[in-house]
């Protein structure tokens, strides 16, 4: 679990909730029909942009929002150099018990095309193939909630002026002005709440996690190959550890 989206959601709808309180109650901020525009125009809007099928797929990237998966580079390359070095003193065959005890998937696919032999090229193709895939499933995700956070805020105006009109059309009655008006900005509150503080955090996170699976599967496509090609094991690692000092200086960046 990602505790930084779960700490970053709840203290947003905290301090959002706590100002709220601080001058007035919940009540004249909840509004159904207000809700309705902005969160069933957005979705009515994302059908529109995209086919159902991508639509649905990004049901299941939402979790990776909340779910983290990445390894330590640092780890990955000291278990690549285990394997080199037991490649190098036993033989490829060797690694088939390391495929049954893989818990990456990746690692076990690219071990299993190593030790059944498939040529370099095919082996090659294949895996990038499957990374170049998976990032365009992952931009898919991104595309999306990226264009809800677009379209949000448009709806929140919509709703706006459509309270206005209704408004505008009856002022018969001054004291009923200012709660008619306070209703009609409602929906300009929902749709910027929802962009900025849901959909385009998520799609931020998402594009973050594509970059580290990309980054750790091109870690691992690299140092199998270099097992396969029986490069020394200490070269291999001085070679791969760019990936872990890449990932030092962006944990620096975070800090700073």
């Amino acid at each position: 679990m990602d505790i930084a989206t779960i700490i970053g959601i709840v203290s947003g709808i905290g301090l959002v909730i706590g100002s709220i309180l601080m001058n007035s109650g919940l009540d004249i901020f909840i509004d159904i029909p207000s809700f309705a525009i902005v969160i069933g125009g957005t979705t009515a809007a994302i059908f529109i942009s995209f086919p159902l099928k991508e639509v649905l797929k990004v049901m299941g990237l939402t979790i990776r929002v909340f779910v983290v998966k990445s390894k330590n580079p640092a780890d990955t390359i000291k278990e690549l150099v285990e394997l080199a070095n037991k490649s190098k003193k036993e033989g490829l065959l060797a690694l088939e018990a390391d495929i049954k005890n893989s818990k990456d998937p990746f690692l076990t696919k690219a071990l299993q095309m190593t030790v059944d032999g498939l040529p370099t090229e095919v082996m090659s193709t294949q895996i990038n193939q499957e990374i170049g895939m998976e990032k365009i499933e992952h931009k898919l995700g991104i595309d999306i909630f990226a264009k809800m956070g677009e379209y949000c805020p448009a709806f929140g105006m919509v709703g706006t002026l459509i309270g206005l009109i209704q408004m505008l059309a009856d002022l018969s009655d001054p004291s009923s002005i200012g709660p008619k008006m306070a209703v009609a900005m409602i929906t300009t509150f929902y749709g910027s709440l929802f962009a900025n503080l849901f959909f385009l955090p998520m799609s931020n996170k998402l594009t973050r996690r594509s970059a580290s699976e990309q980054s750790h599967k091109t870690l691992l496509f690299e140092g199998i190959m270099a097992i396969r090609n029986g490069e020394n094991p200490k070269v291999m690692e001085e070679r791969l550890m760019v990936y872990a000092e890449a990932k030092k200086g962006k944990d620096k960046g975070k800090e700073k």
